[in-house]
């Protein structure tokens, strides 16, 4: 991306994350944007599925549900979440997201300050699909196909 190109960002424009559970696209980071106050980014997780309760001892994280409808745990609070709602977790406090509906949930995660986001690409069973491109096929099945050879 060039200078000019840094206060609009397409999906197209980043790469994505794909992980069992779903997708990470991170659309402001300081690599981005050049902005370093905060992160932002669009989160897809498959239906039936969520991620391990983790913590972000550095970052407070805003969740805010585009689509679909989850439960989510703070701390020790569950609850159910769908469209339109936020959820605050602190920093270093343990969540977790579940996605429990038929379609995928989408959700827009901010990190203030960034660094999650980096620690996530990171992770051994991070898929970095570069810009541009959509992964070709469900990673399940990739992980079973690779197996069987």
């Amino acid at each position: 991306m060039t200078e000019t190109d840094t206060h609009f960002v397409e999906p197209d424009d980043v790469e994505s994350l794909a992980f069992d559970w779903g997708v990470l696209k991170w659309l402001h980071t300081p690599e981005v944007t050049g902005g370093d106050r905060f992160s932002a980014g669009v989160v897809r997780l498959e239906p039936g599925k969520g991620h391990e309760r983790h913590t972000h001892p550095e970052s407070n994280e805003i969740l805010y549900v585009l689509r679909g409808e989850g439960r989510q745990e703070v701390g020790g609070e569950t609850r159910d979440i769908a469209a339109g709602e936020l959820v605050f977790i602190p920093e270093g406090v343990e969540h977790g997201t579940e996605n429990t509906g038929w379609e995928p949930l989408l959700l827009l995660a901010v990190y203030a300050p960034p660094g999650p986001e980096t620690q996530l690409r990171q992770q051994p069973d991070c898929e970095i699909v570069p810009a541009g491109e959509l992964p070709t096929e469900d990673r399940d099945t990739a992980v079973s196909s690779e197996a069987e050879q």
